[in-house]
């Protein structure tokens, strides 16, 4: 008999500790448990900054003389490329400090207490660690067969597209050479 209270004491504390975290508590952690996507939003707006950037310099680049073009453009990537560098880092440091009050919140209204329990559960089980690694691969084959599927539809409508620009940018005055071969973005 004694076995037996000790047992349900022994539960009804552990219990206890396991109700005493509160939903905002919970809200924190499911955020906690996401830190590495948190980061990654910050890692993506630098990306989409410097994309933005390099496709603005790109029209201007076409008023640079032939012979240095070149030689300008990569200087232009290089400067981009450390201004990805330093924006990426304060990027990723005010996501990591934001994601907490910003994604806790959202988690806290819009999940109930025993929603946010499994969510953790989830997030830290084997299962959900196993299935974050293959991500990327799960994302690149889709990719690869998307494109692979739709290629004889995009590539014609691709080059029907650069024979277009090509000729209205001649008719601006442009000086062009001929389209590399393979020069179709997703090509790899």
């Amino acid at each position: 008999m004694w076995k037996s209270i000790a047992l349900a004491a022994a539960l009804a504390v552990a219990g206890a500790g396991a109700h005493a975290q509160s939903k905002k508590e919970l809200a924190q952690k499911a955020v906690q448990l996401q830190a590495e996507g948190v980061e990654g939003i910050g890692r993506s707006i630098a990306d989409q900054t410097a994309n933005q950037v390099l496709s603005a310099v790109g029209p201007a680049l076409q008023a640079v003389p032939p012979e240095k073009r070149e030689a300008t453009a990569k200087d232009l990537q290089a400067e981009v490329k450390k201004f990805h560098a330093e924006i990426e880092t304060v990027l990723r440091k005010r996501a990591a400090e934001a994601g907490p009050a910003t994604l806790g919140a959202l988690l806290e209204s819009r999940f109930s207490e025993d929603e946010l329990k499994t969510l953790i559960a989830w997030l830290e089980s084997p299962v959900s660690k196993k299935f974050e690694q293959i991500v990327p691969e799960m994302h690149q084959a889709l990719s690869q067969k998307v494109v692979a599927d739709t290629k004889g539809t995009v590539e014609p409508r691709l080059k029907a597209l650069e024979a277009t620009l090509r000729k209205r940018l001649e008719a601006g005055g442009a000086q062009l050479s001929a389209p590399a071969a393979g020069s179709a973005p997703g090509k790899k």
